[in-house]
C-alpha cells in the first residue's frame, strides 16, 4: 500500500525532477527569465504542487485563464501570464489582479485600457506566425503596436509568438523564426516602449535556441518529456502513474474479458482487476492495442476493454502477485518501464493528450 494514503489511483510527482529538467532548460538558453507553463493542471501534473516545486526556478509562470491564475496566485508572487485570451467578463478581474493578459486585437487592448484606469496594464501582444489560433497578423502588427502604445492604461510587458510545427518542420520553423525576429527589430527600432520577447516553447528551447529571444516559454520538457524523441535522454519522467491490483481470479479458457467480449482467454489464465479505468483518464483507446502493465517489475498485457472504473490485466506469469500490490500505469517499476511515449502511440494520440487527461479523481503525491 502506497504510504501516502490509501489511493485507488494516485499520481507521484518527483519535485527533484522537475528541478533537474528546469535546470536542462537553463543550461541550453543560459541565465534569461524561464516562464513555467502550468496551465491545464500542469499538464496534469498539480498545478500548485508544481509551482512550489519550481518557486526558485521560474521567473514567471503561464497559465490558460484567468480561473487558473487567480488559484496559483495565492502560491507564488512571480508575474502570472495569462496564455490565452480573455472573455469579455474577465477583463476587469484581470486587471485588478494585476495578471499578464495575453491579446490579439485592438478592441482588447482598448477593453483592458478602460479596466486599467487605476492601474496600468500590462499586456503580452501576441503575434501570429503561422498558428492561425490568436494573435494579430505579422503584415499588421506594428500598426497595432502603434495603437497600443498610445493608449494611457497598458503597456506592452512582452511581444510573443507561438511556433506550430516546431517539433516537425525545421525549414518552416527557422523561416518562421527568422520572419518574427526581423519584425521585433523593426518594432524596437520604431518605438521607444521597453519589451520582452518570446517565442521557444520546449521544442524550441531544445532546437532553436540561438538566439533563444529574452524569455523562453517551457511547458512539456519540464515534466520530463520531450517533444523531440533525440533530445528524451536529457530529461527525467516527473510523473509515474499507479493503482493497485483490486481482485485477482483464476478464469478457465473461453471466457469472455470486459465488455463487448473482445478478448477470450485463450487457455486458463490468471486475471487482476485494477481499480483504475478511463474515468481516471487512462485512455479506453489502448484496448486491445498491445499495451501493458507493470506489476512487480514485469509487463502485464491489458485484456479486454477498459472499462470507466476497472480494468483487466493477465498476471498469469507473476506468481507472486497479490491482492493491493502496486500497478504502474506510467513509469518506472524495477528494471522496466512504460513511457508517457508507448501509451500515446498506442493510443493513437500525442503525449500531452495523455498527461492532461489524467483524472481529478486521480491523488497527485509529490515525493
Amino acid at each position: 500500500m502506497n504510504s501516502n494514503g490509501p489511493y485507488r489511483c494516485w499520481a507521484e510527482i518527483s519535485g527533484a525532477a522537475l528541478r533537474h529538467n528546469a535546470q536542462v532548460v537553463r543550461d541550453r538558453v543560459g541565465n534569461i527569465p524561464l516562464i513555467a507553463v502550468v496551465k491545464a493542471n500542469a499538464y496534469g501534473h498539480g498545478m500548485i504542487g508544481v509551482a512550489r516545486a519550481l518557486v526558485n526556478d521560474a521567473q514567471l509562470f503561464g497559465v490558460a485563464n484567468l480561473e487558473e491564475a487567480q488559484a496559483l496566485r495565492k502560491e507564488v508572487s512571480q508575474p502570472i501570464i495569462i496564455l490565452g485570451p480573455a472573455l469579455p467578463e474577465e477583463r476587469a478581474p484581470i486587471a485588478t489582479g494585476g495578471f499578464i493578459p495575453s491579446i490579439s486585437t485592438l478592441e482588447e487592448a482598448c477593453e483592458f485600457n478602460l479596466a486599467g484606469k487605476n492601474t496600468p496594464v500590462a499586456i503580452n501582444l501576441v503575434i501570429d506566425t503561422g498558428m492561425g489560433r490568436m494573435g494579430v497578423v505579422q503584415a499588421e502588427a506594428a500598426e497595432l503596436f502603434r495603437q497600443i502604445v498610445a493608449l494611457a492604461n497598458v503597456k506592452i510587458h512582452s511581444v510573443s509568438t507561438h511556433l506550430p510545427v516546431s517539433n516537425e518542420d525545421e525549414a518552416f520553423t527557422r523561416s518562421e523564426l527568422a520572419q518574427f525576429s526581423e519584425l521585433v527589430k523593426k518594432l524596437r527600432a520604431e518605438f521607444p516602449a521597453k519589451f520582452e520577447v518570446h517565442a521557444l516553447p520546449s521544442a524550441g528551447v531544445l532546437a532553436y535556441s540561438d538566439p533563444p529571444f529574452d524569455v523562453v516559454r517551457t511547458g512539456l520538457i519540464l515534466y520530463g518529456i520531450s517533444p523531440l524523441a533525440e533530445f528524451q535522454k536529457l530529461l527525467r519522467p516527473v510523473m509515474t502513474w499507479k493503482t493497485h491490483l483490486a481482485l485477482i481470479r483464476d478464469m478457465p479458457p473461453g471466457h469472455g474479458i470486459s465488455y463487448g467480449r473482445t478478448f477470450i482467454t485463450p487457455q486458463a489464465m490468471r486475471v487482476a482487476t485494477l481499480s483504475a479505468g478511463y474515468a481516471d483518464g487512462y485512455p479506453r483507446h489502448l484496448s486491445n492495442r498491445d499495451a501493458a502493465v507493470l506489476v512487480r517489475g514485469k509487463r502485464c498485457p491489458l485484456l479486454g476493454r477498459v472499462t470507466m472504473d476497472l480494468m483487466m490485466i493477465d498476471v498469469s506469469h507473476v506468481e507472486d502477485a497479490v491482492v493491493g500490490d502496486e500497478a504502474v500505469l506510467m513509469g518506472r517499476q524495477g528494471d522496466q518501464e512504460i513511457p508517457v511515449t508507448e501509451l500515446a502511440e498506442r493510443a493513437d494520440t500525442i503525449t500531452w493528450e495523455i498527461i492532461t487527461r489524467v483524472g481529478s479523481r486521480v491523488r497527485r503525491v509529490f515525493v
